[in-house]
């Protein structure tokens, strides 16, 4: 009863169009012939899982339910963003009716997702935000994003080889685990039982973690790239992945260090005013 008193307010209205857009990609996709590509086997896995998590767990979680839709729906909003830039750009064309449809859907569940983060922000005064609605927390959501997309440019042969490249890799994979706890332990809430604050951590890995992708973003395309773009390298070759990780590595150094620099003044500036 609870459940069908929540589907009939506009979270649960949206959250019932944003299930139903999925659904059309979903058919739009069935029989692609580009269906194989894997950052877009991720974006749907992704949607097809949390659809799932929205109707089966929302009353056993023990940690804020409004604090996790909201992340939710931050990681899918830029999950579409991205999938609705992505797809169009190389698996349209002129005479691809399916395409163009999923295309045009992708667009319009992200701005789906997007409302429901509007909504999620404009709160009426005085009520709790939880972290992943302010400004570090969608930081947070924003990093473990962008280190998504570069596990989905990853192939194993681009650093197999290369102890450089390797390091970028646990750079990538060690900031994403602990951005993850970090969220887990906020979301819990569990930063509580810390011995010390957990603000000050997060602020120190946060530095951490802008050293750490400064040395990534330097390293990767400087052994990456040895050679110039094959002449018949087409879409998404591997030569295009090493530019899409490149690109990503600044990005998420640029959040990181954005991220380290607001930390800091809302605990030693702000907080103490």
């Amino acid at each position: 009863m609870e459940g069908l008193c929540f589907l009939a307010t506009v979270p649960g209205i949206m959250k019932m169009l944003e299930t139903f857009l999925v659904c059309l990609i979903f058919t739009s996709l069935e029989t692609n012939q580009y269906s194989n590509d894997h950052a877009l086997q991720w974006c749907v896995a992704v949607f097809s899982l949390c659809v799932k998590v929205f109707t089966a767990v929302s009353s056993k979680l023990p940690f804020a339910w409004m604090d996790f839709t909201t992340a939710f729906a931050m990681l899918a909003s830029l999950m579409c963003f991205a999938s609705s830039i992505i797809y169009p750009t190389f698996f349209t064309c002129k005479d691809c009716h399916r395409q163009i449809g999923a295309s045009v859907v992708s667009w319009v569940c992200f701005a789906a997702y997007a409302g429901e983060v509007v909504l999620t922000r404009l709160r009426p005064s005085g009520e709790h935000i939880g972290f992943l609605a302010t400004v570090p927390g969608i930081m947070k959501m924003l990093e473990t994003f962008l280190v998504c997309l570069i596990f989905t440019s990853l192939e194993t042969n681009q650093y197999s080889n290369d102890h450089a490249l390797q390091w970028c890799v646990a750079v990538f994979s060690l900031c994403f685990i602990f951005n993850i706890v970090v969220i887990l332990l906020t979301i819990g809430p569990f930063t509580s039982y810390f011995p010390i604050s957990f603000d000050k951590v997060v602020i120190v890995y946060n530095i951490l973690a802008a050293v750490m992708y400064a040395t990534a973003m330097v390293i990767w395309p400087l052994y990456s790239f040895k050679t110039k773009r094959p002449v018949n390298c087409g879409h998404l070759c591997p030569w295009d992945k090493l530019v899409m990780v490149t690109f990503m590595t600044i990005f998420n150094f640029i959040v990181y260090t954005l991220d380290s620099a607001y930390s800091i003044r809302l605990v030693f500036f702000v907080s103490h005013q």
